[in-house]
């Protein structure tokens, strides 16, 4: 096959027939659904970073022995660290959701898929807390004088019912917080995408 008979096939070639363009009235109905979840998201960054602004300052003013103080603001620290690590993914996303290239439903299918995986970050993101919160637990029971001190079981069981109540909560939290924030807003762009593929 020669150079032209190339050019030829490339060319009546329809494999790579462009994506359907979104056109401007679909755009703007695509922009309150976005504007929407980049302002929950904004919200949802801000009030994080105000829980830890007051949770550093409470550690500070609250009285309690050295090693109570330390210990806790080492765990809230860690805390600190793993939120950095899930924003810095959502950010990626808020980014993307900016992006004045998403002109196509090839492009809409992207940012759905980016949204299907931050719902799995964001579920991981809710879990990541249950070992500081047993840390921060045991903590509390080590370092809280009672007049009476907890036996062995009477610890273990505290220890084992908080998680037994608290992994299923967190991650109910989680998947509640992301549909009331998120979901109904997703849905309404996946609706788009099926009516230009429609």
């Amino acid at each position: 096959m020669n150079i032209d008979d190339l050019k030829n096939t490339w060319n009546t070639d329809d494999s790579f027939e462009e994506t359907p363009e979104i056109s401007t009235e679909q755009r703007k109905r695509m922009h309150l659904p976005l504007e929407k979840i980049r302002k929950n998201m904004r919200m949802e960054f801000w009030s994080t970073v105000g829980i830890f602004v007051f949770a550093f300052g409470l550690i500070a003013v609250a009285p309690g022995p050295f090693k109570f103080k330390f210990y806790i603001t080492i765990l809230i620290a860690s805390m600190v660290f793993v939120t950095f690590f899930f924003f810095s993914q959502f950010f990626k996303l808020y980014k993307n959701m900016s992006d004045t290239m998403m002109k196509t439903s090839e492009s809409l299918q992207d940012l759905l898929h980016q949204f299907n995986l931050n719902k799995q970050y964001y579920l991981s993101f809710y879990l990541s807390f249950v070992p500081f919160l047993v840390c921060e637990i045991i903590i509390v029971l080590e370092f809280i004088p009672r007049p009476v001190p907890l036996s062995n079981l009477k610890i273990a069981s505290i220890l084992i019912g908080s998680l037994v109540i608290v992994m299923p909560l967190l991650f109910l939290i989680g998947k509640y917080w992301f549909k009331a924030f998120y979901g109904k807003y997703i849905k309404q762009i996946e609706d788009l995408l099926l009516e230009l593929k429609g």
